[in-house]
């Protein structure tokens, strides 16, 4: 046994795949930045101010759309399920899993929607993973953007269905991969309402058309959208007129909701089957009260959330005409969400740039390949409702400032 084993030689290290990343974040760190992946908030003081190493900081990277988080209402449901219910379930939503809130929180998003059924999951990446994996699975087809949300990818990848990417939002390149699909074969369309990193939207109406007229479902990822977008906040598919031509819509809290977990509404008559065979919600510990408790108020108020959404869409005309106008490249011609995404050359540049804000007194996300599409370095900008009309003429200011220290513009 002993000869046998001196035989093998030497283990391989299971992490020189990630070599490639290592050595990119040392070299980052070496320049002498701060590590833009690892920062800390000291202390939350609004959703948009925070302190940051010391320093007050405002919050432009935090996907608080509606800036929900430090509602009072949203705030005082979830210490009052707190002090009844506990801290958490220590459970499945299947077994000793599902308290009350739970029950209102679906009722909040089936009323939200309008819609028959709702199933709410731990995270929003679960909503992706467990929906996309059940309803598709071996020999059925998955056809997608192919800058669609991590999420989605591993939801294909963990029902084993034939994936199918198309070039970013191209409606001819989507119809000529489904009119290669063989007919009788299970087809799904999954498309964005609004793609993170660069804050375009999808041109829902043309493409679920193109769906329909090949006999597919359509699931829409509205996690960057509900809230603000659309007439009652529902989204990228409520705004161009085809929420009822949509099989399943996906969402998050994490966004406009400002707590955690994620969601799936539909009108599938058969829908309800999912909580008995879908394994990322059968198998998972459900949220804790405090927080189905927050989520369900807060979906509540954006119901009637009218206002704030017009401030907010304000927000980023501002923000995105101010950043153009000082010579910054942006990722989309007009603004088209809550999300600005300003492009850097590269990046040690980009990592440059974003401290030279937050030494300003700014945040922002640094986002880089692979997560980004095309190989892109930015700097992803995302609005909240809450935010000032002075703080959002102070962020262009601080822009403008970094990005001459930077070179970044002229």
């Amino acid at each position: 046994m002993t000869d046998m084993i001196g035989q093998v030689g030497h283990a391989s290290d299971l992490f020189s795949k990630f070599d490639d990343i290592i050595a990119m974040r040392e070299d980052l760190l070496a320049s002498g930045v701060e590590d833009p992946f690892n920062l800390v908030m000291e202390r939350v003081l609004s959703p948009t101010v925070a302190v940051c190493n010391g320093r007050e900081t405002i919050l432009l990277g935090t996907y608080n759309y509606m800036g929900m988080t430090f509602d009072p209402e949203v705030v005082a449901a979830g210490k009052d399920a707190l002090d009844r219910f506990g801290s958490g379930t220590t459970g499945s939503r299947v077994l000793n899993g599902t308290y009350i809130g739970h029950r209102q929180v679906e009722d909040a998003l089936r009323e939200f929607y309008a819609m028959d059924h709702a199933m709410v999951f731990s995270t929003g990446y679960q909503a992706n993973l467990g929906i996309i994996a059940t309803i598709a699975g071996k020999g059925d087809y998955i056809v997608l953007d192919i800058d669609s949300h991590a999420s989605i990818w591993d939801g294909c990848k963990m029902g084993d269905a034939e994936v199918v990417p198309f070039k970013h939002n191209d409606i001819d390149a989507m119809e000529r991969r489904l009119r290669r699909i063989p007919d009788g074969a299970g087809k799904l369309v999954v498309l964005e309402g609004v793609y993170s990193m660069l804050g375009d939207i999808a041109p829902l109406k043309e493409m679920i058309a193109v769906a329909k007229k090949y006999g597919a479902m359509v699931l829409v990822d509205e996690a960057h959208s509900m809230g603000f977008m659309g007439p009652n906040g529902r989204g990228v598919a409520e705004d161009q007129g085809v929420l009822d031509q949509v099989d399943f819509v996906i969402g998050t809290f994490s966004k406009s909701v400002g707590t955690v977990g994620g969601f799936c509404v539909s009108n599938h008559p058969k829908f309800e089957v999912l909580r008995l065979v879908c394994r990322p919600y059968v198998f998972t510990a459900s949220l804790p009260p405090s927080v189905v408790a927050t989520a369900a108020t807060s979906i509540r108020k954006l119901m009637h959330g009218k206002n704030k959404r017009a401030h907010l869409w304000e927000n980023s005309r501002v923000l995105h005409k101010g950043l153009k106008d000082r010579g910054f490249q942006l990722g989309t011609d007009e603004p088209q969400s809550a999300i600005i995404a300003v492009l850097m050359p590269d990046l040690e540049k980009g990592a440059a740039m974003w401290e030279a804000l937050l030494h300003e007194g700014l945040y922002v996300n640094l986002a880089r390949p692979p997560a980004t599409p095309a190989n892109m370095t930015l700097l992803r900008c995302s609005l909240c409702a809450e935010h000032s009309a002075e703080q959002v003429k102070a962020v262009i200011g601080m822009f403008e400032r970094a990005g001459k220290a930077t070179g970044i513009i002229g």
